[in-house]
């Protein structure tokens, strides 16, 4: 599966510039795919069409299979970084712009550089190589996404310190999917062609579980799936193809902020469920012309209810409902629009005309339209609210009733000539003209005005049936009407544009709310932001630009929303300065002043949002630094007096051996040799402990798996322990099956359980080791039946240098359920809790069974 932007239409002709390269990417949910593979047989191919493929840079990862896939193709010599105190292999950037290929096989996209390179990342590597005009073949794993780097997290819980902005891969000309079923990744993973086999083990337990892989694969098919449709929507865009292509189900269902919202969402929510794929959108139109009537609790509320069914929710701002509507549903390429029937009253209805539900059925075309029955319809009030920023449909019934009551008024008052006087018809004209006023606006009534001074004086103005006024009085009086007409219109007119500014701002805000409130719940705040100013705008895409801090140097997109980034201000429809090196720049169409001004808050937004990704990042990257050093800090602390004790009795009892001027008995030098050879092995355990957990945390500690029988184990961890009191109970089957493990490391856990299990196990009641088999694993039980531990404080107790308070300091540092954790899981197993039946705490060991050897059959005899 692959998708494909259309290529540059930039030509190259002599003495010009190399136009820009493209970028191909392969895709994988997982390491070992076989993406790098794939990239170095697009190279074989280019090069076997002639042209000019070098190999930048590939991590093979010391893969036989991926190693000879090199073959003949032309390696460019990596960079040499120093870097405290060692020299570390990175891409050469320099060398390979000055070799200039044609296409270069870059390894490795979301890669971080040596700090000393001249890029902190590889995709910025691979962005100088596109600006030269070379053709780049790149690879990156779906955990490497920015926007899915928290998701994976959860899935497999590891982080990923290594991402990539996804706006940066969006824009590759061609993005293909490397595929491999979870079951046939494991089997390639246990024949080790993905990892040493000292490492296998794990992986298969860990992060590659059956579960975790099948959850990236769908990620990764859903990312890509994305991608296509968003090629889609610039295919239907460019050859302006306006209809809906059903190529998946997306169920739009607008929301007022009324009661029924909720109904209406359950509702497409189970259309768009009828369909494997179907899209939930959920639609707010906020109008600028008054009439918004929507609960911000409300929509809040259906907002929440809208992502908890999977869904999205959107916002826009428009003049026309249903125009805004459909709109936005034939951008989505939605193939269904859901709708609740009117809420207001048959009164309503006749005064105002066909509703919002009437006017989309009649312009949808050919989007379904659903008219879903709730019970708050038909509960309206009975006369509808005023509007304010006369819609055109105001406007021509304002022209209409100019053109029309004036006339019909005048035979009216002509056909009463006798029994109305001048000044009646006077006031009944005036009257007609601040109807109009209010219907239309000023230059309606100001038409209406000008008509029925006309009228007022050729009908009903002595001498009738001419243009002349006999008395001034009657002058005076029309002139009067006049005026007071145009006042009137005029401060109706006034007041419907004061109501429309009034609710402009008033939706202006509710979109900057409703877009903070987003930022604040959301944990992508920018790509929130973004997204509200594409909708909210109806933009093509919005994209956040930085400058770097280099001189001269040039945009790199931060975020964007949308189909293709803007790379340059330059290259913006509009753009709005945020800070000296931020820019928000807009494709779609030229923003007017009122827009620009709303646009520098959601710029504003988008700084604040920025800074408050880098600074988590920055925090999730200090975390480490910091809990190193407060366990460096609770060491220091907690050895000042397990050092000093043994060093002091170790002194003593040497210094005393040493003495000349006293003559030991053979007892007591016996007991000092005894005291200080006591004393130098308690340091040594508690150096070596102090040791393994710094290894630990560094991931340096070196494990060294074999088959190896669970039972003598056991046996050489009792041995260490020594005699006790009371004897420990084991109880192991003989046909259990050896275990994978570094038996040494092995045997030290074991010991440090056991001796932790005497000590506070209760007089006459021993401990007890049982072990036995579950399914691939092999599981041995510490029982003790002393006071036992909290579950609540079950996590902690695995903590290093504290000890819930069940000894002093001065019986160790707290290390030993830590460093057994720690060592655990560096084998493959796993350390857990449980309560013991009847009181106590139970360790429970898990560890990975070792592969029965292959049984070979006896040949047949002659």
């Amino acid at each position: 599966m692959s998708t494909t932007e259309p290529a540059s239409t930039e030509s190259a002709s002599a003495g010009h510039a190399r136009p820009r390269g493209e970028l191909r990417i392969y895709l994988g949910s997982a390491a070992g795919v076989g993406k790098t593979f794939a990239l170095l047989g697009e190279g074989h191919r280019r090069a076997e069409r002639g042209t000019d493929t070098v190999i930048a840079y590939v991590e093979t990862h010391g893969r036989p299979q991926t190693e000879a896939q090199i073959g003949d193709l032309e390696v460019i010599p990596r960079a040499q970084i120093p870097y405290r105190g060692t020299f570390f292999e990175e891409m050469d950037l320099a060398a390979v712009l000055a070799r200039a290929p044609e296409v270069a096989l870059v390894d490795e996209f979301a890669h971080t550089n040596v700090p000393g390179s001249g890029h902190e990342k590889r995709w910025q590597d691979v962005e100088e190589l596109l600006a030269a005009g070379i053709d780049v073949i790149s690879a990156v794993n779906i955990q490497h996404l920015e926007s899915l780097n928290d998701v994976v997290e959860k899935i497999t819980g590891v982080p990923q310190r290594e991402t990539v902005p996804d706006a940066v891969v969006r824009a590759a000309d061609q993005v293909e999917l490397v595929d491999m079923t979870p079951e046939a990744l494991r089997r390639r993973m246990a024949h080790g062609n993905i990892y040493r086999p000292e490492k296998i083990d794990a992986a298969l337990t860990n992060y590659f579980r059956p579960g975790n892989l099948s959850a990236l694969r769908e990620l990764a098919l859903l990312w890509l799936a994305d991608k296509v449709d968003e090629g889609l929507q610039r295919y239907r865009a460019a050859h302006d193809i306006q209809g809906t292509w059903e190529a998946r189900e997306r169920v739009v269902v607008a929301l007022t902020g009324g009661p029924e919202g909720d109904t209406l969402i359950r509702r497409a929510a189970r259309i768009a469920a009828r369909s494997t794929g179907g899209d939930l959108l959920a639609v707010h139109v906020t109008r600028s012309d008054g009439l918004t009537g929507a609960d911000p609790a409300a929509l809040a509320g259906q907002r929440r209810l809208a992502e908890d069914l999977d869904g999205s929710y959107h916002q826009v701002v428009g003049e026309n409902v249903p125009q805004a509507l459909l709109d936005f549903a034939r951008a989505e390429n939605a193939t269904q629009l859901v709708l609740g029937a009117s809420r207001r009253n048959w009164l309503s209805s006749l005064l105002t005309g066909p509703g919002v539900s009437l006017r989309t059925i009649r312009e949808s075309g050919d989007i379904d339209v659903h008219i879903v029955t709730h019970a708050q319809m038909g509960r309206g009030r009975g006369l509808p609210r005023r509007r304010g920023g006369l819609p055109l449909r105001r406007r021509l019934l304002g022209y209409a009733l100019a053109v029309v009551l004036p006339p019909l008024l005048a035979v009216l008052l002509a056909a009463l000539r006798g029994q109305v006087n001048l000044s009646s018809d006077i006031i009944l004209f005036l009257a007609a003209v601040v109807a109009v006023a209010l219907a239309g606006g000023l230059i309606p009534a100001v038409l209406a005005a000008v008509a029925g001074s006309v009228l007022l004086n050729y009908y009903f103005t002595p001498p009738i049936h001419t243009f002349t006024i006999a008395e001034a009085n009657n002058a005076l009086a029309l002139g009067i009407f006049v005026a007071v007409g145009l006042v009137v219109s005029s401060l109706v007119d006034a007041a419907a544009r004061r109501s429309h500014q009034a609710a402009r701002a008033s939706a202006e805000s509710e979109l900057l709310v409703t877009t903070a409130g987003s930022v604040l719940r959301g944990q992508h705040a920018l790509a929130a932001v973004l997204t509200r100013v594409r909708e909210a705008f109806g933009m093509e895409s919005v994209t956040l630009l930085e400058r770097g801090a280099a001189p001269g140097a040039g945009w790199l997109p931060v975020a964007t929303a949308g189909d293709l980034p803007v790379l340059t201000p330059e290259l913006a429809d509009s753009e709005v300065p945020v800070t000296d090196r931020l820019v928000l720049a807009l494709r779609g169409r030229p923003l007017p002043a009122t827009d620009r001004r709303v646009l520098g808050a959601f710029a504003a937004y988008a700084a604040t949002a920025l800074e408050q990704e880098r600074l988590t990042a920055a925090a999730e990257a200090a975390r480490p630094i910091a809990e190193a050093d407060r366990m460096r800090t609770a060491l220091l602390a907690a050895v000042s007096h397990d050092l000093r004790s043994p060093l002091a009795s170790a002194k003593a009892a040497v210094t005393s051996l040493r003495a000349t001027d006293v003559e030991w008995a053979r007892a007591d030098h016996d007991e000092l040799l005894a005291t200080a050879d006591e004393s130098l092995d308690k340091l040594t355990h508690l150096v070596d402990n102090l040791l393994d957990m710094s290894r630990l945390q560094a991931g340096a500690l070196a494990v060294f798996p074999r088959p190896a029988d669970l039972a003598e184990i056991v046996a050489r961890s009792l041995d260490d322990i020594g005699p006790s009191a009371d004897p420990v109970v084991v109880a192991i089957a003989d046909d259990l099956p050896e275990v994978a493990v570094d038996p040494g490391i092995l045997e030290r856990v074991i010991a440090n359980l056991t001796a932790n299990a005497l000590r506070y196990s209760a007089a006459g009641s021993p401990p007890a080791l049982r072990g036995s088999a579950l399914r691939d694993r092999v599981e041995l039980r510490v029982i003790d039946r002393g006071p036992g531990i909290p579950a609540e404080d079950w996590t902690r107790m695995f903590v290093p240098v504290q000890r819930l308070g069940d000894t002093d300091n001065t019986t160790g540092v707290g290390l030993g359920l830590a460093l057994s954790r720690g060592l655990t899981e560096a084998m493959g197993g796993t350390l857990e809790p449980e309560e013991t039946p009847g009181g106590g705490l139970t360790m429970t060991l898990s560890l990975p069974a070792a592969p029965a050897p292959p049984q070979y059959r006896a040949a047949d005899g002659p």
